[in-house]
C-alpha cells in the first residue's frame, strides 16, 4: 500500500527533470558526490581525532616537556 512502484518512480524522474531541466542535472550529480566526499571525509577526520586521547599515547612518558626547567632530582648550585 505504501512501498513505490515502478510508475512513482517515472513520475519523480519526469517532475525532477521539468524542475532542474537535462543540462543541469549533470552538473547537479557532480557537486552533490563533491559534498558526499567532504562529508566522508570530515567524519573520518573527527574519528580519526577521536581516537588520539591519551590513553592511546604511545609516549611512555606523560609529563609534559618544558624547556627551560632543570630536573628537580639534580643538585643546584
Amino acid at each position: 500500500m505504501g512501498a513505490l512502484r515502478g510508475w512513482h518512480i517515472i513520475v519523480l524522474v519526469v517532475v525532477i527533470l521539468l524542475l532542474f531541466g537535462a543540462n543541469r542535472l549533470p552538473d547537479l550529480a557532480r557537486s552533490v558526490g563533491q559534498s558526499l566526499k567532504i562529508f566522508k571525509n570530515e567524519v573520518k577526520d573527527l574519528t580519526d581525532d577521536k581516537g588520539d586521547g591519551p590513553a592511546s599515547d604511545a609516549g611512555g612518558d606523560s609529563s609534559p616537556q618544558v624547556p627551560g626547567l632543570t630536573d628537580p632530582k639534580s643538585p643546584k648550585a
